[in-house]
């Protein structure tokens, strides 16, 4: 049996009472998190344009549907994320779309919620340790849309394993450019989740797919992993949940920047106001997937005519306006904000530093790819030197084990901000797990990050305690829920 099948048949057996309990409350929080960030995206501008173009979040067709709430819910980096990928703008986007359509109750959305994140971050942790990875690995989307739709329609293992063997025959491949530079990435996830439903089509018409797509010789893995893992695919199904890995995004923003912001956030509130000219200088140590990540966006991010994606993935523009406003917020990422010439003084004040400490942490843990590193063995060190030269690889801790479940998992990705002010005086502050990633804080916490997170972009208390109370709720109850968080921005 192929990764395929044997990954296809397991989720479509699956069944709400195969689920623990505290995944499904993490799928829960999950949804809301998600409806948030599609609200975000509405009210954004940009949004506005992706309606006009592709139409609406609550149409007829869950099909239409489940591409532009994809697309809404990705572009501002507030979006949901796991070991391995960007899940919920297809793991999440495309459950509720067939929800809004009444063909699921609300146990039913958690577990096709939880069957589409199971299967999306296998295959990313796959080929995690090669070309692409969080947005830019838009092949994500295609396994959380196939398995997403299927999982509502109840469709056999076949069509499962059909479908995803015809989505991975042809699957995207993101030039950097164009992600960072214009507004293509506005419909990245779109496109991706659009494909998935054609082979979904396909497979239902009774077209077949190549079953062992992934691993074949010449299959996926072959073309987007420099270390395939390919048994991560089917690693203890139903025992080792990728949806407990999840980190949820309270605050728009690129990968990397979330502890740096929530420092700067930390500083304004016990020091602030500050004022930007009083300001010296701001230095921001970090782990390198920070650096990486700022290195990448800050040839395009250094102006206010900056493309919004690359505005996203910069740490100097981010750390400065949360300094200066005490948040971050999907405003700051559009005119007159942007424009806003004291955050682009300060900024071209802030300094990157790299903390091999705090790079250390970050392979230790779980998310963004330790997990990979440390399936991958030996090969994982000599990926780590390619992406990051010889002082990243050493690191590396070379006895490390893979986990056997992902229950106390953690997404640490440390930063330190130091505040010098012309008088003289110093501020400084750390975090190692930003707000809303995976760790002890968000295990506890989650269900009131995403209930403040929806609440933050405008929707209704009453509708976010529904959307957490869906467990239990009707297909009638779960569609009016759904439409209720988006309707009055539609």
């Amino acid at each position: 049996m192929s990764a395929t099948e044997e990954l296809s048949a397991w989720a479509a057996a699956l069944r709400p009472d195969d689920v623990p309990d505290h995944v499904l409350a993490l799928a829960q929080s999950q949804i809301v998190s998600q409806l948030a960030a599609i609200r975000a995206g509405l009210r954004h501008p940009s949004g506005r344009r992706l309606v006009r173009a592709y139409g609406s979040p609550l149409a007829s067709d869950p099909r239409q549907a489940a591409c532009v709430l994809a697309a809404l819910g990705s572009w501002l980096n507030f979006d949901d994320t796991a070991y391995a990928g960007h899940l919920s703008n297809s793991t999440v986007a495309v459950p509720v779309a067939y929800a809004l359509a009444g063909q699921l109750d609300g146990t039913g959305l958690l577990t096709a919620v939880v069957a589409a994140n199971e299967c999306a971050a296998r295959i990313t942790a796959a080929a995690t340790l090669g070309r692409f990875r969080g947005q830019v690995a838009v092949h994500t989307h295609l396994a959380g849309a196939v398995a997403g739709r299927l999982r509502a329609e109840s469709a056999p293992a076949d069509v499962w394993a059909d479908a995803l063997g015809v989505a991975y025959t042809l699957p995207p491949w993101t030039l950097f450019p164009g992600f960072i530079g214009s507004d293509a990435k506005l419909v990245h996830a779109l496109a991706a989740v659009r494909a998935a439903m054609d082979a979904c089509d396909a497979a239902h018409a009774g077209l077949h797919g190549t079953r062992d797509i992934l691993e074949h010789p010449d299959g996926f893995l072959r073309h987007f992993a420099t270390v395939p893992l390919a048994g991560a695919v089917t690693q203890e199904l139903g025992r080792r949940w990728h949806t407990e890995t999840l980190s949820f995004k309270v605050r728009p923003g690129g990968p990397g920047i979330d502890s740096a912001v929530d420092c700067a956030l930390d500083l304004h509130r016990d020091h602030g106001p500050l004022r930007e000219q009083d300001i010296e200088d701001v230095t921001v140590t970090a782990s390198y997937y920070t650096v990486f990540a700022d290195r990448h966006a800050a040839p395009y991010a250094d102006s206010p005519e900056a493309p919004l994606s690359a505005l996203l993935l910069s740490a100097p523009y981010t750390v400065a306006t949360a300094l200066l406003e005490g948040a971050l917020t999907v405003d700051d990422f559009s005119a007159p904000s942007v424009r806003d010439a004291r955050r682009w003084r300060l900024a071209e004040r802030v300094r990157l530093e790299h903390d091999p400490e705090m790079t250390r942490a970050l392979l230790r843990s779980e998310a963004p790819f330790g997990e990979a590193l440390r399936q991958a063995g030996s090969a994982g060190r000599t990926w780590l030197r390619q992406f990051g030269g010889d002082q990243l690889a050493d690191l590396l801790d070379a006895e490390a084990e893979p986990v056997p479940s992902f229950a106390t998992s953690t997404k640490s990705t440390p930063a330190q901000v130091v505040v010098r002010m012309r008088d003289g005086r110093t501020y400084s502050t750390r975090r190692d797990i930003p707000v809303g990633a995976a760790g002890p804080e968000t295990r506890r916490d989650h269900a009131r990050l995403v209930r403040a997170k929806f609440l933050t972009q405008g929707g209704s208390p009453t509708v976010a305690d529904a959307c957490l109370r869906l467990r239990d709720a009707s297909a009638g109850h779960t569609e009016r829920s759904l439409r209720e968080a988006l309707s009055d921005l539609v």
